[in-house]
This record gives C-alpha cells, sequence and structure tokens, in this order.
C-alpha cells in the first residue's frame, strides 16, 4: 500500500499542534491527576487522528472523519460540563 503526504500547511500545523495537546494533557494529567486535561488531550489528540487522516489523502468529509470530530468536540463538552459543575 502506497500512502503518499499531501503537503498542507495549514493541516500540518494543526496536526502538530494537535499532538503537542495530547502530550501536554496527559503529561498534566499524570501531575496534577485532573481528569479534564486527560479528556482535552485526547480530544486533540482525536482531532490530530483526522488531520492526520486528511495529510494522508483522506477525504475530508467521509463519515467516518465526521464521527471522530464529533467524539472530539463531544469530549471536550463532556470535559468542560464536568468541571464546571463540580462541587
Amino acid at each position: 500500500m502506497n500512502v503518499s503526504v499531501i503537503l498542507e500547511p495549514i493541516l500540518t500545523v494543526n496536526f502538530i499542534f494537535c499532538m503537542i495537546i495530547l502530550v501536554m494533557g496527559y503529561w498534566g494529567f499524570r501531575k496534577f491527576e485532573n481528569p479534564l486535561l486527560f479528556y482535552i488531550g485526547l480530544a486533540f489528540g482525536l482531532f490530530g487522528v483526522s488531520h492526520l487522516a486528511q495529510l494522508t489523502g483522506y477525504p475530508s468529509n467521509t463519515l467516518s472523519l465526521i464521527i471522530i470530530r464529533t467524539i472530539a468536540y463531544l469530549l471536550v463538552i463532556f470535559a468542560l460540563f464536568h468541571t464546571i459543575t463540580k462541587v
């Protein structure tokens, strides 16, 4: 299988930042034991998967990428809601 990478500057920068946020979210979770950091990092990891798929030529409007992005957004919403309602 031949996978060619499409050089898209915006997607590449987004992918790099998503991976940095993923690592920092996990690192912060391990250090502070705050689930918010884990959920946000995980969500951006999913966004990174979406960007990587596009960089390898996967069409952006496919159902699988829509589902991945939806799950990522829902993770952020869940994390924020969980933090806001925490007493």
